[in-house]
């Protein structure tokens, strides 16, 4: 499998013009015959947790049919960052659009205690997209977390999807938890995080991809946007660009 990791910079707030920067990621990624594309933490309204409740969307809101229509046009699966309605506070979702498929959606089960003010939990499942359902999805914390990634091992993934926004000072952390849990369960292990400014601190970028023996084999830099295709089979980054082509 081919998968892409697109490390953007939200504009916060602005849904439609989020939109149409994803829409040019995954016009690169399908170019390049890509299987997956993954994007960061609510990517499609920078992660803003004081802003969440008043920017959340329905899971089958129109505005994002357009992802669907270029996931069957693609084929592609695209997994888009967005906070959904839920009772009594927003989730933090990624929504994902699979050729032919009814649109899915994962919610982040573990939060970090300064969430909690702002958000509601998901419901505890695993959830496994691609081809043949070989990758496992975690959000931004719960790869921190040591049973979500147990529970994904368990559930027979063989790749960890990890979609985040994190500063500077969680990434080196995080950067050392993804090689530990690619080397531990054979897991390849990617990472996605944005750039830019978020809840008051900048995202630090440095997105990045671990082999199954948890060596890191590429990483992009911390400001600026971009994106990289890594192949599960040969282990190779096969493409690298700090703009969408």
């Amino acid at each position: 499998m081919k998968i892409c990791l697109a490390q953007t910079r939200p504009v916060t707030g602005d849904i439609a013009q989020n939109i149409q920067r994803h829409k040019m990621f995954v016009e690169t990624a399908v170019s390049h015959q890509t299987d997956l594309i993954l994007f960061p933490e609510l990517s499609l309204t920078g992660y803003e947790p004081t802003l969440a409740q008043e920017l959340a969307m329905r899971h089958d809101d129109p505005r994002l049919d357009i992802f669907q229509t270029m996931a069957d046009a693609g084929p592609i699966t695209i997994a888009v960052g967005v906070p959904t309605r839920s009772s009594p506070r927003p989730g933090i979702s990624l929504l994902i659009f699979q050729p032919g498929q009814p649109r899915g959606i994962y919610t982040k089960q573990f939060l970090h205690t300064d969430e909690e003010p702002f958000f509601t939990a998901g419901p505890t499942t695993t959830a496994l997209i691609g081809p043949h359902r070989e990758a496992a999805l975690a959000i931004c914390y719960e790869l921190s977390v040591p049973e979500h990634a147990a529970a994904a091992a368990t559930s027979g993934a063989q790749i960890y999807l990890a979609s985040v926004a994190k500063s500077a000072r969680g990434m080196a952390a995080a950067h050392g938890r993804l090689a530990q849990i690619a080397q531990t369960y054979g897991m390849a292990a990617l990472m996605v995080n944005s750039v830019g400014l978020a809840d008051g601190e900048w995202c630090a970028g440095q997105s990045a991809v671990w082999n199954r023996e948890g060596q890191r084999l590429t990483q992009l830099d911390d400001t600026a946007e971009g994106v990289f295709i890594y192949d599960t089979v040969s282990q190779a980054v096969i493409l690298e660009t700090l703009t969408p082509e």
